[in-house]
This record gives C-alpha cells, sequence and structure tokens, in this order.
C-alpha cells in the first residue's frame, strides 16, 4: 500500500508542469504555442526570458530529485525496496510527459530525468549532466546532448551498481526520451532543428 501511495504521489509532483507555471508568473505566452510547442525550460529560453527558463530548468529538475531523494532517504522504513524507487523514479517522469493538472500534454523529460538520476544518486546525475553539457557545448543543440546523455545514463548506473530494478527504471526513462525525441531527431537529420539560444516566433509577452 506504501508504495502505490508514494507512487501516485510521485505522479502528481511531476505533473507539475514548471514550463507552463513559470510562463504565466512571469507574463509570458504558453509555451505549448511556439518553438517546438514543447513545455519545457529550452523552449521557454526561446521567449527571451532566461531567468523564467532557470525557473524552469530548476522546477522541473527538483521535482524528479525530490520525489526520488525522499523515496530513497525515508521509503526503506515504509517498506519501499529498490522496485518502489524504480517504481517512484518512474512515476514522476510520466508525470512529467503527461500531467494530469496540463491536460496529459507535458515536456519531454530531460530536467525532471536529470532530478530523478540525481535523486538515486548524485555521482550518476552530475555524470549525465556532464554528459549534456559536453555535447551541447560543442554543438549547441539541446536535443542532441539529451538523446547522448540518455544513451549513457543507463551505462553509468550499470557501472557504479551493477544491475537491478532501478536500472530498469533508468533504461526505460531513456527509451522514453528517445521516443520523445523522434521529431528532433528528424529535424536534427534534415539540418532544421533550432539551436540553444535561438529566438521563436510568437514568444512574446502577452
Amino acid at each position: 500500500m506504501n508504495t502505490l501511495i508514494a507512487t501516485i504521489a510521485a505522479y502528481l509532483v511531476g505533473s507539475i508542469s514548471f514550463a507552463v507555471v513559470m510562463s504565466r508568473a512571469f507574463g509570458l505566452s504558453d509555451p505549448r504555442t511556439y518553438g517546438s510547442k514543447n513545455p519545457g525550460a529550452t523552449n521557454v529560453l526561446r521567449s527571451g526570458s532566461k531567468k523564467a527558463a532557470i525557473a524552469t530548468l530548476v522546477g522541473d529538475a527538483a521535482k524528479g530529485w525530490l520525489a526520488v531523494w525522499l523515496a530513497v532517504k525515508f521509503g526503506p522504513q515504509y517498506g519501499l525496496d529498490d522496485g518502489g524507487i524504480a517504481l517512484v523514479a518512474i512515476a514522476v517522469f510520466l508525470g512529467h510527459l503527461w500531467p494530469v493538472f496540463f491536460k496529459f500534454v507535458g515536456g519531454k523529460g530531460v530536467a525532471t530525468a536529470l532530478g530523478v538520476l540525481l535523486g538515486i544518486n548524485v555521482w550518476l546525475g552530475l555524470a549525465t549532466l556532464a554528459t549534456w553539457l559536453i555535447v551541447a557545448y560543442a554543438f549547441r543543440y539541446s536535443s542532441l546532448a539529451a538523446l547522448i546523455a540518455s544513451i549513457f545514463a543507463p551505462f553509468y548506473y550499470g557501472l557504479l551498481f551493477g544491475a537491478d530494478e532501478i536500472l530498469f527504471a533508468v533504461a526505460a526513462m531513456s527509451m522514453l526520451l528517445l521516443w520523445r525525441h523522434s521529431s528532433n531527431i528528424a529535424n536534427l537529420m534534415a539540418g532544421k532543428e533550432s539551436k540553444i539560444g535561438s529566438k521563436a516566433k510568437g514568444a512574446a509577452k502577452k
């Protein structure tokens, strides 16, 4: 029962779309209406507001971290094992992808996935973040950086902890990230993908 409650709570936390919340707070257009139409930090950055983008990034990462950290820290005393922690990790991530509070229209999950990885283990999260930063700095494509980092995340977990239920959760997140970026993959191959910092039409303040 405690595992079910923790999983549902994690999904609800994940359903808070900080891209939409912060855009409203900063008086910006809904990020689902311009650019990639993805409610995430990269698309919010296309509005021209770095503060809103940073707030979105921090919020989306923090919700993933908080849900998993709480499960890791306090879960065992309430009967949560590795399987329960894995369910919490997947639930908060799925909440971001399909948020119940926003008609199930969510983001692609990069920041939330990073928060989940940091919640599982700080070194796992930092290794994945470093991979994202290196690729993003070298090529200026957020989507490409996310794709490569998501591929490496299960590999890093396996090196650190071996194969267990949480590894399968990390691998599932990685596969979902790849799937959610299918349009970006097509754009990258066609040379049409927007680079980090490019401003989108329709992203002006309300």
